[in-house]
């Protein structure tokens, strides 16, 4: 790598100057570090609704935020502008003229039931229809702003681009449980193609409704471990029985190494490479021979000009699936081949549960933190291996460990596929 500050490709090296996190953890940095450290769970049972008639009853819901948050909307910005204030004032930029795009993944939006119902009570007698047809001819003849703004799919990006001072037109993307990972790919795209100095990567997820837990529970996707949450989410482990989704928002703050050198700003880690592939062979399920993800796997080690033998770290996308834990293992071990038997990967869904589009943002900042600690976070609940992914998993205890590189993996529905590969500031 130049020490000129461009790549073996001769693009700009990409630092990571600032990060901000909220999860179940807790918020900030300092908090959610020492809680995955330690290995502590913030899975819970659900009281933020009724779970009356729900086969799942636990989450890792983030309920700290504030009144400000009671809506899915309002949460997924509370914690975008937590997780993106707390990135931009550890990178030693103003909070609220950072001069440079944002780029947010955040959630699908749709109307939430109280607003629907909120509708439903303005009765138009002379609307005959039922569902959701009747309530958009409503909500057409007497439009409410406050709910329309909720219902906008860049209204969070707008908020946070005023609140922070970004420039230009934010970006918002939605690429299932890789977009946390692909809001970052766009930023290090635009500062390697010369259009920006500097960019925000945000990725952010509040939507844990009841409609959204009976969904994901008719795709027979979430743990039903219901007596004892904090050991529900168990990736790699023999009886996992599902993912249990949760909350939360990272951000990272993306600079060419160059200008952040020129300013004297720390420089927390460089993301050496992406990767991205597509799997269209089902909405849910990976292809049987895994080729996707070998190819995502593969495609970032390419970007960053390494090998497998690079990588001393793996964050696994981990979500403790059936499905998706076994496909993650045979694509890692085609990729990495026998390099894999020496390199430690472990899942932070066992501890913060699955945080949906925000999971790619908030793992790429633990890798950050994994990396500069010197620190493997541990998979926990991890009580009966799998015998069929013989992986080093980092079983319920953080390890010590020199950590030069990290990939981070992030695989979602609708095959989403998309990998980081995170490593240190090359030497001057």
């Amino acid at each position: 790598m130049s020490v000129s500050g461009n790549d073996f490709m001769g693009r700009p090296i990409v630092a990571i100057t600032g990060i901000g996190i909220v999860s179940p953890l807790g918020r900030g940095v300092e908090d959610n570090w020492a809680a995955l450290a330690a290995g502590r769970s913030g899975i819970h049972r659900i009281d933020r609704f009724s779970t009356e008639g729900l086969r799942t009853t636990i989450s890792g819901s983030v309920d700290f935020m504030g009144p400000e948050a009671a809506t899915s909307t309002g949460l997924s910005y509370a914690m975008a502008e937590a997780a993106g204030a707390e990135a931009v004032r550890m990178a030693g930029l103003p909070d609220d003229d950072f001069a440079g795009p944002l780029f947010l993944a955040a959630p699908p939006v749709e109307l939430e039931w109280q607003h629907r119902l909120a509708i439903d009570r303005m009765d138009d007698a002379d609307i005959e229809e039922a569902g959701y047809d009747r309530l958009l001819q409503i909500a057409r003849r007497r439009p409410d702003p406050s709910i329309y703004h909720l219902t906008q799919c860049s209204r969070i990006s707008e908020l946070l681009a005023d609140r922070l001072g970004t420039r230009g037109l934010p970006i918002t993307l939605s690429t299932a449980c890789a977009s946390g990972a692909s809001a970052i790919q766009l930023g290090v795209e635009a500062i390697r193609r010369g259009e920006t100095e500097r960019a925000i990567s945000i990725g952010t997820d509040g939507s844990i409704t009841q409609e959204s837990l009976i969904r994901f529970s008719l795709l027979s996707a979430l743990s039903t471990n219901n007596e004892f949450p904090e050991k529900a989410s168990k990736p790699f482990s023999k009886d996992r029985d599902g993912f249990v989704m949760a909350e939360g928002a990272g951000a990272l703050v993306l600079e060419s190494l160059s200008a952040a050198r020129a300013r004297g700003a720390t420089i927390l880690g460089v993301i050496h490479g992406c990767g991205e592939r597509a799997d269209d062979f089902h909405r849910t399920r990976s292809k049987p021979d895994g080729s996707p993800i070998i190819a995502t796997i593969k495609a970032g080690l390419a970007d960053a000009g390494m090998e497998p033998s690079d990588i001393d770290y793996i964050n696994a996308h981990g979500t403790s699936t059936p499905e998706n834990d076994r496909m993650e293992a045979t694509g890692l071990a085609a990729a990495f081949g026998d390099a894999l038997a020496s390199t430690p990967i472990s899942s932070n869904k066992s501890m913060i549960g699955h945080t949906l589009t925000a999971a790619g943002a908030i793992e790429a900042a633990f890798s950050v933190l994994s990396m500069r600690h010197g620190v493997l976070p541990p998979t926990i609940n991890y009580e009966n291996p799998d015998p069929a992914i013989p992986l080093d998993t980092v079983p319920n205890q953080a390890r010590s460990a020199d950590i030069a590189a990290v990939l981070s993996n992030s695989f979602g529905f609708g095959g989403q596929n998309a990998c980081l590969v995170i490593g240190r500031e090359p030497r001057a």
